[in-house]
């Protein structure tokens, strides 16, 4: 049995901290998520997240749609 993977695109270099990547990877993964499903499937506290994910779209790597984050092409 094998299994496929999609290569992931390499993480951008204005990426400091572990937790903005973790969330970048996140949804780089999944496609998109909302605030609730980072928080679920991260364990970080929504605080946490509201502040990783304004970083990430001062940046240019994040599009928020109402509540569906996801990366920015």
């Amino acid at each position: 049995m094998s299994i496929e993977t999609t290569p992931l695109s390499p993480l951008p270099d204005e990426l400091d901290s572990p937790r903005s990547k973790l969330v970048y990877l996140s949804l780089a993964t999944t496609g998109g998520a909302t605030l609730d499903e980072l928080q679920n499937g991260l364990d970080l506290p929504k605080i946490t997240l509201y502040t990783v994910i304004r970083s990430l779209r001062e940046r240019g790597l994040v599009n928020q749609d109402g509540e569906s984050l996801t990366l920015a092409s």
